[in-house]
């Protein structure tokens, strides 16, 4: 599921006002592993009401996470008020605050730890995950190393725990269902933007970004914003006109039939100033549907299953 929702707010991205909010639920901010290096926020309730999440969740099937909530009676689709996923570079671990009356299947481990209770997997499929229910309005679930991790930083009671990622990530605006933030030498940006289209390979401008962030708002279209530093001025200059250059050539390439196809890359801004490179776009609501076709043409050309990645 991270990948799918994840995928489609990392083609876009721009910022209207940046008038500045808390951003991040404080228990679940709680919960953050001190090792994380990557932390990805979704505003569910906000983000289900939307109709790009409503169009993608009707035309995309996620079979895993039926069965999850068919065996748990837990669903991140139904229940979650709001999402806070946090990578330390090889797992994940999904923070989720809502409303939570689940019943363990009857086959499912279940053991105690440190006071909780981990619900994990009964067969192979499922590997070393689970989840952990706290009370009916706080779950965690993931591999079993980072769960615990969270379970174990939430009892400890530090509200120190990965400081310089959770500062930033509450810099982000209200207005936005989706955000992320990544600290120095985190590579999650640029593993999960779709393939290159039209010759506009935007994971290569993000391989060369450092503190990455991104933000997106769903509501009406797609805006959004996503920016990172280069180690000089002169680097940010560079490589903020190689994406300008990836832009233009996008548009030459469009076919002459799709006039439709412009209209998405003319909303494709680039902005560079001192050491920062940002990626700024716009797209309206009624090219919703030309930029969906272009992710999955994309997707199909690279021989990939549109909005699915693998870690």
């Amino acid at each position: 599921m991270r990948h799918k929702l994840l995928i489609c707010t990392l083609l876009i991205m721009p910022g209207a006002g940046r008038a500045r909010a808390e951003r991040v639920d404080n228990v679940l901010a709680q919960m953050v592993p001190d090792d994380s290096v990557t932390l990805i926020g979704m505003r569910m309730e906000q983000l289900k009401s939307t109709p790009l999440f409503r169009k993608l969740v009707a035309q995309e099937t996620l079979p895993q996470l039926d069965r999850f909530a068919q065996e748990s009676g837990f669903d991140p689709r139904r229940d979650v008020r709001d999402l806070l996923f946090a990578l330390n570079g090889k797992q994940t671990v999904l923070l989720a605050r809502g409303s939570f009356h689940v019943k363990a299947p009857d086959n499912a481990k279940q053991f105690n730890y440190h006071g909780y209770v981990i619900v994990s997997g009964a067969g192979p499929r499922q590997g070393p995950a689970g989840y952990c229910v706290l009370d009916s309005t706080l779950a965690a679930a993931g591999p079993l190393p980072v769960l615990k991790a969270a379970l174990d930083q939430y009892k400890s009671g530090n509200r120190k725990n990965a400081a310089a990622l959770l500062t930033r990530a509450r810099s982000t605006p209200e207005n936005y269902q989706i955000w992320g933030v990544t600290g120095a030498g985190a590579s999650f940006i640029p593993e999960n933007l779709p393939p290159a289209s039209n010759g506009a390979d935007f994971g290569r401008i993000f391989r060369s970004l450092q503190n990455t962030m991104f933000e997106a708002d769903l509501r009406n279209g797609l805006k959004g914003l996503a920016e990172g530093y280069c180690a000089s001025a002169q680097d940010a200059k560079s490589l903020g006109d190689m994406a300008r250059g990836m832009v233009g050539m996008a548009r030459l390439k469009t076919p002459e039939n799709q006039p439709e196809l412009l209209r998405v890359w003319d909303g494709i801004q680039v902005e560079q100033s001192d050491r920062k490179v940002s990626l700024i776009v716009d797209v309206g609501q009624d090219l919703v549907d030309q930029l969906l076709k272009l992710m999955q043409s994309t997707s199909v050309r690279k021989g990939t299953n549109p909005g699915m990645r693998k870690n």
